[in-house]
């Protein structure tokens, strides 16, 4: 399996590249990689690049890159997540399995209900976490994990595409009642919405979806909803 590795400034007609500090580290001592051996550079806008290794030390690598070639897999729905995150070690599976599936974007919610908003040192484990995911599952974009923001706010800010609450309903979520498009879905805290979350919600055009007749842990019900939109 050709090894993978994130530079975010390509040279888009190929040279010499450097590697960031933390993938010089990790393809030095983790991977054990020789000079001469062949990996393949993103950028995380959805380019890439073949390259191979003409320098390796413990914390500097260098590799000559060929020319850089788009090459898109991200799903044909512009999927946009707004999760209460849960405790952050189900955060960072929940940041991982999202990325894999070709979410766009995922805000971290501040609900009413919210216990702890997450730390900048969390976001920046989860942000990292991200690159990994990208590494692993062959995606060529960054999921783009952003600012926490309050649940009112982000409702009052979406003005554009399909928008979704979780939250019991008469309509089941399924894949028929997915059009094209932009998506913008929002997942609650483990203590559910409020009634005056929801009412702001529906007043700002989020229709809300029901996900089944069990109740979902929260990185359950974003994957749900993230895999029947990206399929």
């Amino acid at each position: 399996m050709t090894r993978r590795y994130f530079v975010p400034d390509l040279p888009m007609l190929g040279g010499l590249v450097g590697l960031p500090e933390a993938e010089a580290q990790h393809a030095s001592r983790v991977m054990r990689v020789q000079v001469g051996d062949d990996l393949v550079l993103f950028d995380g806008r959805g380019n890439e690049a073949n390259a191979h290794f003409v320098e390796v030390g413990r914390r500097e690598c260098h590799c000559q890159a060929d020319a850089v070639r788009a090459v898109n897999r991200e799903p044909q729905r512009e999927i946009h997540l707004a999760v209460a995150l849960p405790k952050p070690d189900r955060s960072r599976e929940l940041i991982e399995r999202l990325t894999e599936m070709g979410v766009c974007s995922l805000t971290p919610l501040i609900a009413q209900r919210t216990q702890r908003p997450p730390t900048d040192a969390l976001l920046a484990k989860l942000r990292r976490g991200v690159i990994e995911a990208c590494k692993q599952s062959g995606r060529n974009q960054l999921m783009d994990l952003r600012a926490p923001i309050k649940a009112d706010a982000f409702f009052s800010s979406c003005t554009d595409g399909t928008r979704w609450i979780a939250h019991p309903a008469t309509d089941q979520l399924t894949q028929d009642n997915a059009a094209s498009g932009t998506f913008h879905a929002a997942i609650g805290p483990e203590g559910g919405w409020t009634d005056d979350e929801v009412k702001l919600a529906v007043s700002q055009s989020f229709k809300p979806v029901d996900l089944g007749p069990r109740i979902y842990r929260i990185e359950t019900a974003a994957t749900t909803v993230a895999a029947i939109l990206a399929t």
